[in-house]
């Protein structure tokens, strides 16, 4: 069967578009710009997806590096090895302390301006010396002091991010939704090089602490340090146990 001259097609023209004969060369043009804008328009969809998986994948990077340093940190002070420092804590402008702790894994020993308190991981002490009392608790109680059951949370309950700064790196974890505990945000600046904690911001609900931190040491701590000497209290002390 014979097709008619109107009927007849040629091949792809520039535009990659097939067309019949009669077709001006207008028609061709506007073809081959409609192809173009549709390229253009692919090129930078992709374009926004590479850069939106790179972004996901620098995000990514940071985050997992930043868990990892406050790991290392984290482990510094709380690890078997042991660790000491001096602390100057602001609760939001109203309650100021300041002194020395020491940590050995569960274990804890601090004394402040108006406190000495020692935690053999089974008993903890509390030495009020110008009330002249001694409290006795169990070691993980809540209630051995005002302050200890209002800094809870545990490490996977965050979200992890760090930045470069001139004074070394910060590290900001925040709270993930459905998460229960009292911290919210902590913000922790650590040494470039040797990770070791030199000031923390941790945000409780909604009010801020800022921890100071100076004279850190690792390592070389006895367990006996973390041993409550009740020979030196056992004279003008009132013993109070509250376990």
């Amino acid at each position: 069967e014979h097709l008619t001259t109107d009927q007849k097609v040629v091949g792809l023209n520039p535009a990659g578009v097939t067309k019949k004969r009669g077709l001006s060369n207008k028609a061709s043009f506007f073809c081959l710009i409609c192809n173009l804008n549709m390229c253009k328009k692919i090129i930078i969809i992709v374009t926004f997806i590479v850069a939106a998986m790179t972004a996901a994948a620098r995000n990514d990077a940071n985050a997992e590096q930043a868990r990892r340093i406050f790991d290392k940190a984290y482990g510094m002070v709380f690890g078997q090895q042991g660790a000491s420092l001096h602390y100057d804590v602001n609760i939001i402008g109203v309650y100021k302390t300041s002194g020395n702790i020491w940590y050995k894994g569960k274990k804890s020993k601090f004394t402040d301006e108006r406190v000495d308190a020692w935690n053999d991981g089974t008993t903890a002490y509390m030495v009020y010396r110008k009330k002249k009392v001694v409290e006795i608790h169990d070691a993980a109680s809540d209630k051995k002091d005002k302050y200890s059951g209002k800094f809870k949370f545990t490490l996977d309950d965050f979200d992890y991010n760090m930045s470069h700064q001139k004074d070394g790196i910060m590290l900001i974890l925040k709270q993930r939704k459905g998460a229960k505990g009292t911290i919210k945000e902590v913000k922790a600046l650590v040494d470039e090089k040797t990770f070791v904690p030199k000031k923390l911001r941790v945000k409780v609900y909604l009010f801020w602490t800022t921890i100071a931190i100076s004279n850190f040491k690792q390592g070389g701590i006895s367990d006996q340090t973390f041993v409550f000497p009740r020979k030196r209290y056992s004279t003008g002390y009132k013993f109070v146990d509250k376990r």
